[in-house]
C-alpha cells in the first residue's frame, strides 16, 4: 500500500515538472519572425482552418493557446538579450534592446515643415553653417563658469558695468552708460519686431506656428490672459468639454463661430439603423420627384415676405417724403407770380360779387 502511494507521488511530480517545461518550450514548424526592437513577433503557421470555423469555446480556447505560445517565444527570445542592473545592484535586471527593423505606419499624418526666417534664408544663400557653441563659458573676471548669453551671463553687461570706454571719435561729453542702455534697448526692440515678422509670414504661409496673441514683453491685461486661456481650452478634439476650469472662470457655452467638431458615425453599431440610411438613400435616388427640405423652403419664404415688405415699407417712405418735399415748395412758390396773379383778387372791391350787390339792393 505504500509502495504505492509513493509511485503515485512520484507520477505526480513527473507530471508537474513536464508541465513546467511544456509551459516554456514550444514547438513551431516554421521559425517566427522577430522584431525585438519594436517587442514584435509574426507568426508565418497557418493555423488549422477547422478548429477556427464557427464561434464557440473551442475557437476561443485556441486562440489563445496560439497567443500564448507566440508570447512565450518572445519572452524566451527578449531573455536571450544582453542585460544589466539599472540603479545599482540591487536595481532591477534591463535589457538592452536591438533596433527596430520593422517600420510601424504613423497614426496621424507627418507634420508639415516649418516655413525658414529671413536669417535661415540668407545663411542658406550665404553657406553659412550653424556651429553649436557651448552654453557656458569660463568668466575671468568672476573666476567660474557662467552661462554665455541671458541672466548673469560671462562678462556681465556692459551697460551696468562701473567702467565704460569711450570710444574713438565720440563726444567726451557723452554719457557711454546712457548710450549703452539706449542702444540695448534698441537691440531688443530690433530682435522682437523681427520675431513678429517671422511669425506673421510663418502665419500668411500657411503654417502650423501660429501668431502670439499674447504680448511680447509678458505684461498681459486680463483680457488677453482670458482670451488665450478660452483658446487653449477649445484647442482639444472635444472642444474643451472636458477640460477643468480655473477657480474663478465663469462657465462659458461654447462658441458657434469657434468652429465645428467634424462628427462621423460609428464604423459599427446599429445596423438597423445604417440599414434604413441606406434604403432612403436609394429610395431619394431612384424616386424622379425631387426632395423637399421643409425648413429651406418655410426659410426661402418667410425672406420673401420679408423682402417684399420691406420694399413696401420703402415705397410708402418715399411717397411720404415726395408729399412733404412738395407742401414745402408750395409756400416757395408764393414769389413775384403768384402775388402779381392774387394782386388783382385783393383789388376787388367788398361788394362786388353778384351777391353783395343783391344785399345792397335788398
Amino acid at each position: 500500500m505504500a509502495a504505492v502511494r509513493v509511485e503515485a507521488v512520484l507520477a505526480a511530480a513527473e507530471e508537474q515538472e513536464a508541465e513546467k517545461r511544456r509551459s516554456i518550450t514550444v514547438e513551431k514548424e516554421l521559425e517566427l519572425e522577430y522584431d525585438l526592437g519594436n517587442l514584435l513577433a509574426v507568426d508565418r503557421n497557418p493555423p488549422p482552418a477547422a478548429a477556427l470555423r464557427g464561434a464557440g469555446p473551442r475557437r476561443e480556447a485556441l486562440l489563445r493557446a496560439l497567443a500564448r505560445d507566440n508570447t512565450q517565444l518572445l519572452v524566451s527570445r527578449l531573455w536571450e538579450l544582453p542585460a544589466e542592473r539599472a540603479g545599482g545592484a540591487g536595481g532591477p535586471l534591463v535589457a538592452q534592446l536591438p533596433e527596430p527593423t520593422f517600420r510601424l505606419p504613423r497614426e496621424k499624418p507627418a507634420p508639415k515643415p516649418r516655413p525658414p526666417t529671413r536669417w535661415e534664408q540668407f545663411a542658406r544663400l550665404k553657406g553659412i553653417r550653424r556651429k553649436k557653441k557651448t552654453s557656458l563659458v569660463w568668466d575671468e573676471q568672476a573666476k567660474e563658469w557662467r552661462r554665455r548669453w541671458g541672466y548673469k551671463r560671462a562678462g556681465g553687461d556692459p551697460s551696468r558695468a562701473w567702467l565704460a570706454e569711450v570710444p574713438a571719435g565720440a563726444d567726451p561729453e557723452e554719457d557711454q552708460f546712457a548710450r549703452l542702455r539706449r542702444e540695448k534697448r534698441e537691440r531688443v526692440a530690433r530682435n522682437e519686431l523681427n520675431r513678429l515678422r517671422n511669425l506673421a509670414r510663418a502665419h500668411r504661409a500657411g503654417s502650423a506656428v501660429p501668431a502670439a496673441p499674447l504680448h511680447p514683453t509678458g505684461h498681459q491685461d486680463r483680457d488677453e490672459l482670458r482670451r488665450v486661456a478660452r483658446v487653449a481650452r477649445v484647442s482639444t478634439a472635444s472642444l474643451g468639454r472636458f477640460q477643468p476650469r480655473l477657480p474663478k472662470e465663469p462657465a462659458e457655452p461654447p462658441s458657434r463661430s469657434g468652429g465645428k467638431k467634424r462628427r462621423f458615425q460609428p464604423l459599427l453599431g446599429n445596423l438597423a439603423a445604417e440599414r434604413s440610411r441606406q434604403l432612403e438613400l436609394l429610395r431619394d435616388m431612384g424616386s424622379k420627384k425631387p426632395v423637399l427640405d421643409i425648413t429651406r423652403a418655410v426659410n426661402k419664404q418667410l425672406r420673401q415676405e420679408e423682402a417684399e415688405a420691406a420694399a413696401a415699407n420703402k415705397g410708402k417712405k418715399q411717397s411720404k417724403r415726395g408729399k412733404r418735399g412738395r407742401r414745402q415748395q408750395r409756400p416757395g412758390r408764393s414769389g413775384k407770380k403768384s402775388g402779381a396773379r392774387r394782386q388783382p383778387q385783393q383789388q376787388k372791391p367788398a361788394g362786388g360779387g353778384p351777391g353783395g350787390g343783391r344785399r345792397k339792393k335788398a
